[in-house]
């Protein structure tokens, strides 16, 4: 398990900064869905981002 991260003095928890991480990874995957134009495929863009940001939140969590 991975200790707490030091900012400055201040002990921040180890999810905070993978969830920071994947809200980074969503975006860039976010943005080349829509570049490509594969966004329109999703009937429900709003659920499907919050389940793509789940889904990099999980995977961070399970292999960092």
């Amino acid at each position: 398990m991975i200790a707490e991260f030091d900012l400055f003095g201040v002990f921040i928890a180890p999810f905070v900064v993978y969830a920071l991480i994947a809200l980074i990874i969503t975006m860039i995957i976010r943005s080349i869905l829509w570049r490509t134009g594969l966004i329109k495929l999703f009937w429900h863009l709003a659920l499907f981002e919050v389940a793509l940001y789940v889904c990099v939140l999980c995977l961070l969590i399970l292999y960092a």
